[in-house]
């Protein structure tokens, strides 16, 4: 097994808001108590189309939590900003005291702030260019996030958006890996967020069948791996890791929650929407991690993979897995009780897999009733799985082609 000096980083505070729970305590009940998926809900702003509903945050008041602050930052931003609080106070650390120019910022996100774009072009259509708000450029931009965060928290070292589609969260953990070897920054908090409420995206995304159509149960209608899912359902949320190195963490007397060792990333490219249907790129992408990590496959006990319900992406993905692994890793995804994230399913995910190595727990796959017979791996279902867990890995595939997977370990 690898030292805690093989480059990799402490994971040192979580925060997250996501369907399941308004904080990382909540979320990890709720995601491992096998109960059904709550937070699914059909929008008022979605009526006529085939897949009307989403996965939504509830139980937050974001203008309470935020105060002013909200006036110049978009849903997706002030998710990113609450769970970035969060992370840093559950790391022990105090902004008012850090040394800002030692911290660096890395959010990624899919679609950043284009509800709020899509609101000020039917405002300019029907009312004209008077009326349209001079907060659409700050607002709309896919940095919304990672600046609003660098100023709540007066972090002003390196700062970054990054924006690779569905694997966007676990990049920018990956990117911020890299600068703290490096040494850029003694402290670094990373991760995704997304708040996707766009008629015109879910129309189109309609459009490509990626969604669930299942609008008679929408909670049931993400079901990552079973014989009988039909697409996906979006969800919002942020997932945010305060990841150090170790030496910081340890010369501050800080509780590790596990470490980040490794990280890989590749793309197929093979298509702007669709996998390579081999798995050769989140393959290369799985290795490259494992790699990175200094572990070998046989060391990893548990995957929480991309498993967005979607058919021909589950079977990819899972033949990827059982080319690396075999069928020995427990198998899990969490979209069924998060739903997909999409920009921010990374961060919320490699959250989650730090969870489980330090409560040696894997989560269940909310929804699975009878998994595809053409999936290789085992996927945890029903109820949450007790485990002895060293290290485990969280996977992202994005459109563009993009893959990213993130290697933890629990010392």
């Amino acid at each position: 097994m690898p030292g805690t000096e093989h480059g990799a980083a402490a994971v040192t505070g979580l925060g997250l808001v996501t369907a399941a729970g308004s904080d990382a305590k909540k979320t990890w009940s709720e995601i491992t108590s096998a109960g059904a998926p709550r937070g699914v809900r059909t929008m008022e702003g979605l009526q006529g189309l085939p897949c009307d509903f989403m996965y939504t945050v509830e139980g937050l008041d974001l203008e309470t939590e935020l105060g002013r602050g909200t006036l110049l930052m978009d849903r997706f931003a002030q998710l990113a900003v609450v769970a970035a609080r969060q992370a840093v106070a559950d790391a022990g650390l105090d902004p008012a005291t850090w040394d800002g120019s030692r911290v660096a910022v890395v959010i990624g996100t899919a679609h950043g702030g284009l509800h709020y774009y899509d609101q000020q072009q039917a405002v300019l259509d029907r009312r004209g260019p008077r009326k349209v708000s001079p907060k659409v450029a700050p607002l709309s931009v896919n940095n919304n996030a990672a600046g609003s965060v660098c100023q709540d928290l007066g972090a002003r070292g390196p700062s970054l958006a990054v924006s690779t589609a569905c694997a966007s969260g676990t990049d920018a953990i990956g990117t911020a890996l890299g600068w703290l070897r490096a040494g850029r920054c003694d402290i670094a908090v990373a991760g995704g967020a997304e708040a996707l409420r766009s008629r015109l995206l879910f129309a189109s995304t309609c459009r490509l069948r990626a969604l669930s159509t299942r609008v008679d149960d929408p909670a049931a209608a993400c079901r990552p791996f079973d014989v009988a899912r039909d697409g996906f359902v979006v969800g919002e949320g942020a997932g945010m890791l305060v990841l150090e190195r170790p030496e910081h963490a340890r010369a501050r007397g800080a509780t590790v929650r596990a470490h980040l060792a490794g990280y890989g990333s590749s793309n197929d490219a093979f298509s702007p929407v669709a996998s390579d249907e081999e798995g050769a790129g989140i393959e290369r992408a799985l290795r490259v991690a494992l790699a990175d990590a200094g572990v070998t496959a046989t060391d990893i006990g548990h995957v929480n993979a991309h498993g967005t319900s979607t058919v021909m992406n589950d079977l990819v993905e899972s033949a990827a897995l059982f080319r690396v692994f075999g069928d020995r890793p427990l198998i899990t995804s969490t979209k069924a009780m998060t739903g997909h994230a999409l920009g921010a399913a990374g961060g919320i995910e490699a959250a989650l897999t730090a969870l489980a190595l330090e409560e040696q727990l894997v989560p269940p796959t909310a929804n699975l009733d009878v998994q595809d017979p053409r999936v290789p791996v085992e996927v945890v279902a029903r109820t949450a799985r007790p485990a002895r867990l060293e290290c485990a890995a969280s996977s992202s595939l994005g459109f563009g082609g993009h893959n990213a997977v993130l290697v933890f370990t629990r010392h």
